[in-house]
């Protein structure tokens, strides 16, 4: 197995691209090493099956996602209130519709989920883990609604942007994506 990190990573870059603008059927080695631009064989030789690709490509979307801590430590500075939390989350959807490809991935990988248990098992492990730190860090910065208020915001947000990136007219009409996210919070963040 190959052992060129920079390479690995420019693989499941390309990969990413791929789920986004291909879907999980369009995901081949071929196809990873030619977006990567690299010799055609050479995503074989960094992942053992196409199982493998898809349950590697699951983990490093977190890579992608996750903030500087730099943007963490700004993105909590100020006081601790409903409206805060409304700040929060227009950034935390902003920086998502900013790496729309890369959300598109990982829906792609959710679908491929229910049909691969090891990407499942990934998936699952990692989203679970991501929440969970949502909530500690919700709790431990002192927003107002706990971990309960944490899960309804992900839950409401999760519906949001799938609408948002996959069919945008569906809310189009409902006011600016700004607005939905405010109401969303509004009603599910107490008031302090």
């Amino acid at each position: 197995m190959a052992r060129n990190p920079e390479r690995r990573t420019a693989l499941l870059e390309a990969a990413i691209g791929a789920l986004a603008e291909e879907g999980a059927r369009g995901l081949t080695f071929r196809v990873v090493d030619v977006r990567a631009g690299v010799p055609v064989g050479t995503a074989s030789n960094y992942f053992s099956s196409r199982d493998d690709l898809l349950t590697r490509v699951g983990g490093h979307l977190y890579v992608r996602f996750a903030p500087e801590s730099a943007e963490v430590a700004e993105a909590v500075e100020g006081e601790r209130s409903r409206e805060r939390v409304a700040e929060l989350m227009r950034w935390m959807v902003r920086r998502l519709s900013e790496r729309r490809n890369v959300y598109l991935a990982l829906m792609e990988l959710r679908l491929e989920a229910t049909r691969r248990p090891a990407l499942q098992e990934t998936l699952t492990r990692r989203v679970r883990a991501d929440l969970e730190a949502n909530m500690r860090f919700h709790e431990d910065t002192g927003m107002p609604g706990g971990r309960s208020a944490v899960l309804m915001l992900y839950l409401a947000l999760t519906g949001l942007l799938v609408e948002h990136l996959t069919l945008p007219g569906v809310l189009e009409e409902e006011g600016p994506l700004e607005s939905l996210i405010d109401t969303v919070v509004e009603r599910i963040v107490p008031e302090r």
